[in-house]
Protein backbone atom coordinates (compact mmCIF):
# COMPACT_ATOMS: atom_id res chain seq x y z
CA UNK A 1 0.00 0.00 0.00
CA UNK A 2 1.00 3.32 -1.10
CA UNK A 3 1.31 6.19 1.87
CA UNK A 4 -1.48 8.41 -0.09
CA UNK A 5 -3.85 5.23 -0.12
CA UNK A 6 -3.15 4.50 3.52
CA UNK A 7 -4.16 8.28 4.35
CA UNK A 8 -7.55 8.00 2.49
CA UNK A 9 -8.35 4.74 4.08
CA UNK A 10 -7.86 6.49 7.53
CA UNK A 11 -9.67 9.31 6.27
CA UNK A 12 -12.39 7.22 4.78
CA UNK A 13 -12.60 5.00 7.98
CA UNK A 14 -13.02 7.94 10.11
CA UNK A 15 -9.35 7.60 11.88
CA UNK A 16 -7.88 10.91 11.04
CA UNK A 17 -9.39 14.08 9.76
CA UNK A 18 -7.43 15.53 6.75
CA UNK A 19 -4.30 17.37 5.97
CA UNK A 20 -4.33 21.07 7.43
CA UNK A 21 -1.69 23.32 8.13
CA UNK A 22 -1.49 24.52 12.13
CA UNK A 23 -0.14 27.86 10.99
CA UNK A 24 -2.85 29.09 8.33
CA UNK A 25 -5.46 26.88 9.16
CA UNK A 26 -5.41 26.87 12.62
CA UNK A 27 -5.74 24.16 15.39
CA UNK A 28 -9.15 21.70 14.31
CA UNK A 29 -10.59 21.88 17.60
CA UNK A 30 -14.73 21.57 18.68
CA UNK A 31 -16.24 24.47 19.57
CA UNK A 32 -15.96 23.02 23.16
CA UNK A 33 -12.06 22.75 23.01
CA UNK A 34 -12.36 26.41 21.95
CA UNK A 35 -14.11 28.04 24.33
CA UNK A 36 -11.98 25.85 26.91
CA UNK A 37 -8.65 26.87 24.98
CA UNK A 38 -10.31 30.76 25.09
CA UNK A 39 -10.31 30.08 29.18
CA UNK A 40 -7.39 29.11 29.68
CA UNK A 41 -7.24 25.38 29.28
CA UNK A 42 -4.56 23.92 26.95
CA UNK A 43 -6.25 20.87 24.67
CA UNK A 44 -3.62 18.40 23.55
CA UNK A 45 -3.97 18.15 19.65
CA UNK A 46 -1.53 15.38 18.32
CA UNK A 47 -0.37 16.24 14.66
CA UNK A 48 1.96 13.93 12.36
CA UNK A 49 4.15 16.33 10.51
CA UNK A 50 4.16 15.45 6.59
CA UNK A 51 8.14 15.39 5.18
CA UNK A 52 8.41 16.59 1.26
CA UNK A 53 11.91 14.84 1.71
CA UNK A 54 14.40 13.60 3.83
CA UNK A 55 16.58 16.73 3.90
CA UNK A 56 13.63 18.49 5.03
CA UNK A 57 12.53 15.94 7.85
CA UNK A 58 16.70 16.41 9.14
CA UNK A 59 16.10 19.83 8.89
CA UNK A 60 12.98 19.84 11.08
CA UNK A 61 14.47 17.31 13.28
CA UNK A 62 17.62 19.54 13.95
CA UNK A 63 15.99 22.31 14.68
CA UNK A 64 12.83 21.30 16.57
CA UNK A 65 14.18 19.19 19.44
CA UNK A 66 10.20 17.94 20.61
CA UNK A 67 10.67 15.85 16.54
CA UNK A 68 13.53 14.48 17.94
CA UNK A 69 12.71 12.69 21.75
CA UNK A 70 9.27 12.12 20.81
CA UNK A 71 10.23 10.39 17.67
CA UNK A 72 10.07 6.81 18.63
Amino acid sequence: MEFHEWVIMGMEKGWIGPQLCATHDGLPLSEAQEADFDEGFDPCVPIFRIYESEEERDAVEYNHSPSQWRKY
